[in-house]
């Protein structure tokens, strides 16, 4: 039989090894994953934050939101989409979002990238990743629950993700409060929206479900006018357009380029629309009305306003 550990005649190191063999499986489990791991979490967040102190933001929401969180003196350049706000117009140009150069985004040497889902082309995005550069792709959706995605994702990669709480909070409420505002409109007053994404040579591409044109026509308390017909943005035909019955035919702003309002309305198909009779073609800010961004709750209440010439009742 083994005799008892006698602590008396124990030397000083003999009791040390003892009391932690004896406390170790006390231990174990604070570093452990799961509710009581918080040593081990901390550690792993430490870890895995980047540097971020030179940015490159693409796709126009991005940009915003990274400068409604304060952080804007990280960015050392944008995409072509990104505007807003005006202080954004100062930074390097990368390109078109869809079109980026990788030389370009390399050239400015930054020490992280924040791109919108659909950015590209696939090759470019490959290279950029292939440079060691850490890259971030931020979730693209056309709703509430999208936005606060986007700000959540943005902040936890900044390493501010307390700021995106706030501002989720903020967004949120007023996201909230303009589209109730915009849903009291009763259903057989709400306009039948015809988005022309293109018009060239007389050809008409519009949008279909599961787009920003979609989701923000909705939101601002009217309809899609090939609501069911189709997903994403084509080409459509004359009979197409007829059956659409548009109220409104909504193109956006690009200066120097398009077509005007009179040749839009004169399309053979559009010319016997409801739209033509009342001459109804609205032109809006691409960015501020499609972006999802922090500022779609404006951009809903003035696309609600241009529709029908007031705030919803």
């Amino acid at each position: 039989m083994s005799k008892s550990f006698d602590f008396r005649r124990a030397r000083p190191w003999e009791v040390a090894l003892t009391v932690f063999a004896l406390s170790a499986p006390l231990l174990l489990p604070l570093a452990a994953t799961g509710s009581n791991g918080f040593i081990r979490k901390a550690v792993a967040q430490e870890m895995q934050q980047v540097d971020s102190s030179k940015l490159v933001a693409i796709g126009g929401a991005v940009t915003e939101i990274v400068y409604a969180l304060g952080e804007g003196d990280r960015l050392v350049a944008r995409d072509s989409t990104s505007t807003f706000p005006e202080e954004a117009l100062k930074l390097p140009d990368v390109g078109y979002m869809r079109q980026l150069s990788p030389e370009g985004v390399i050239a400015v040497n930054p020490t992280a990238i924040l791109a919108v889902e659909g950015s590209g082309p696939p090759d470019a995005l490959a290279v950029l990743k292939s440079a060691g550069i850490p890259f971030e792709i931020v979730p693209e959706g056309y709703d509430r629950a999208a936005i606060l995605k986007k700000i959540d994702v943005v902040g936890k990669f900044l390493g501010v993700a307390d700021k995106a709480k706030e501002l989720e909070t903020a967004v949120a409420a007023d996201l909230d409060a303009a589209v109730a505002d915009a849903a009291k409109r009763p259903e057989s007053e709400r306009k039948r929206v015809l988005f022309i994404l293109s018009f060239q040579n007389g050809r008409v591409m519009a949008a279909g479900s599961h787009t920003a044109a979609d989701g923000i026509i909705g939101l601002a308390g009217a309809i899609n006018a090939t609501e069911g017909a189709f997903e994403g943005y084509k080409p459509l035909s004359d009979e197409a357009i007829i059956k659409a019955r548009p109220d409104v035919v909504m193109v956006m702003t690009r200066p120097g380029a398009g077509s005007s309002d009179e040749e839009i309305l004169a399309h053979p198909a559009i010319s016997v629309t409801p739209a033509a009779a009342s001459k109804a073609v609205l032109r809006m800010n691409s960015l501020h009305l499609l972006g999802f961004g922090p500022r779609t709750a404006s951009a809903i209440r003035d696309l609600n306003k241009e529709l029908y010439g007031n705030v919803s009742q």
